[in-house]
């Protein structure tokens, strides 16, 4: 018997790695880079995400909290019981104002200078705003009114929901708006494809490429609903949600209402039930319609990778890029798995600050403070997924011949109108028929001929008529609707199906034209139906309709 003998370090090949134990880092060298973030949404997908940056970076929130502390010194300057802080000139106010839209990243770098002595976020905002407004005559009189009776969460819960309604309607929204517009429109374009449909991995039965892709443009929409309606809430009740600090200061003032209006007028909606934080109830519901739409699209992806692989799709190559490192015919859809993956990602994090915002010791804890932050990395793979599906949309090109030819090669799908329209007719055993002829049994055009020619022939025929109709309905073979007609002629019946059998019609699409108008399958209605006169909800019809 062969032994093994025990490897040895000296048998081991030599590491073409470079020990690291005694290296010396520059840290000038590992400045932050799209090659040097952690994240690569800082780092590979930049160039996908940045436009959220404005609003969900660091940079953002600090800028938020500008806006909010700012506006309150204002709103303050209007309330005439205040007379510590007179009414503001157009020159104050346009002062003020320049100070919220001058703010840059060198401003922020300023506050974070700032705040390495206070170790305090929004302590620092303030003393920033105290220097900056300093030289102003008039705000230099009543400095001390930023920040009047505000706790810090104050500030953090109305800047929170301004970062989230910016990032929503500029760069969420829309993004998702273009990825409903583009399945609709594919839905159009493929309305009546003739495609077979599977279940549970098998073939079932006929449907249409486009009214595939329909259903998609329907979910996503109706969540892309969902996550509209979600009112963006703010709170601004002090320390422990009883406006303490105001009545002592002003007993004579109606806070709350005071506190309502200045939430309404940065278009947030105003929770009065609080205890120091706004419970974050909103954002929770915000963040499960985010995750229900990304698990719609991972879904899709999932189906569109599949009809890829089943060469239902062509994808558009672009000169110079490469689908492998050794097979050069690859062209893998690679767009899709990107906009498969990302969701995932994103909903990880969308989960934890679902499930975790909402929870908070007592009238508050400072968990959902560091939670907060990671807003930006749950909200920016969800883009970066629907960039990615909309990138691998443009790519695709429908393979009708494909699709034409594996619907052809599945006769068995016949068997269910077959038995239901025998069913309708009297017809007896009509299921136990078809199940003998089709179950786990290869079947031809020819089978089904035998079978409808052959073995019905003796029976009742009244129901061709409406074989007819269901075969054509269901883009079957014109062939065997044409001998159908015949059996039915031979036998003396007025058939009312006058089927067009031009060979140009034939060769164009199957187009048939009867008494009845079955010139459309269900699917095709039902892709119609719903796009073309959309009633789902009003969203789609305002993507639609653009």
């Amino acid at each position: 018997m062969m032994r093994l003998r025990n490897a040895s370090v000296k048998d081991s090949p030599k590491s073409v790695v470079p020990k690291m134990n005694n290296m010396t880092i520059d840290d000038s060298e590992f400045e932050l880079s799209s090659l040097t973030a952690l994240s690569p949404l800082d780092g590979r997908y930049w160039r996908k995400v940045k436009d959220l940056a404005p609003f969900m970076s660091e940079y953002g929130l600090i800028h938020f909290r500008v806006i909010v502390e700012v506006k309150w010194l204002i709103k303050l300057s209007q309330i005439p019981e205040i007379t510590e802080v007179p009414s503001f000139s157009k020159d104050a106010l346009s002062f003020l104002e320049g100070v919220i839209d001058g703010f840059g990243v060198s401003d922020a770098l300023e506050v974070k200078k700032i705040e390495r002595v206070t170790n305090h976020d929004v302590k620092a905002v303030e003393y920033f705003l105290k220097q900056k407004c300093q030289p102003h005559p008039e705000i230099a009189k009543v400095l001390e009114f930023f920040h009047f009776a505000c706790t810090s969460e104050d500030i953090n819960n109305l800047a929170h929901a301004l970062m989230l309604k910016e990032a929503l309607n500029t760069v969420i929204l829309p993004v998702m708006d273009d990825l409903i517009r583009a399945l609709c429109k594919m839905a159009k374009d493929n309305a009546h494809v003739p495609m077979l449909s599977r279940t549970h991995g098998q073939p079932a039965t006929p449907t249409t490429l486009g009214k595939e892709i329909a259903i998609f443009a329907a979910r996503l929409s109706k969540q892309r609903l969902n996550l509209s309606k979600v009112a963006l809430l703010g709170k601004f009740a002090g320390a422990s949600g009883n406006y303490n600090a105001h009545l002592v200061a002003y007993p004579e003032l109606r806070w709350p209402r005071v506190a309502e209006e200045f939430v309404k007028s940065l278009g947030l909606s105003f929770n009065p039930y609080v205890t120091q934080i706004e419970p974050h109830d909103y954002m929770a519901e915000l963040f499960n319609a985010m995750k229900q739409f990304n698990v719609i699209l991972m879904d899709f992806d999932k189906d569109v990778w599949g009809y890829v692989s089943l060469g239902f799709f062509k994808q558009i190559t672009k000169a110079g890029e490469v689908g492998s490192s050794t097979m050069p015919h690859k062209v893998n859809p690679i767009d899709f798995e990107n906009s498969e993956g990302n969701p995932g990602l994103a909903n990880d994090g969308l989960s934890h600050l679902s499930t975790k915002l909402p929870i908070s010791r007592w009238q508050r804890d400072l968990t959902d403070s560091t939670v907060l932050r990671n807003m930006g990395a749950g909200l920016g793979h969800s883009p970066l997924a629907y960039r990615s599906a909309l990138q691998g949309i443009g790519k695709l090109q429908v393979n009708e011949a494909r699709l034409s030819e594996n619907l052809d090669q599945c006769w068995e799908v016949l068997a269910e109108p077959i038995q239901t329209v025998m069913r309708r007719y009297g017809v007896p055993e009509p299921y136990e028929k078809l199940k003998e002829l089709t179950r786990g049994k290869g079947i031809s055009k020819d089978r089904i001929r035998e079978f409808i020619l052959g073995t019905l022939y003796r029976e009742d025929i009244s129901w061709i008529p409406t074989m007819v109709s269901a075969i054509q309905f269901l883009y079957m073979k014109e062939e065997l609707i044409a001998e159908l007609w015949k059996l039915k002629a031979r036998h003396g019946h007025h058939c009312a199906f006058k089927i067009k059998c031009d060979s140009s019609i034939l060769s164009s699409g199957r187009e048939f034209s009867t008494v009845q108008e079955f010139s459309l399958p269900y699917a095709a209605v039902k892709a119609r139906k719903c796009l073309d006169k959309p009633a789902i909800h009003e969203t789609m019809i305002k993507v639609c309709s653009r």
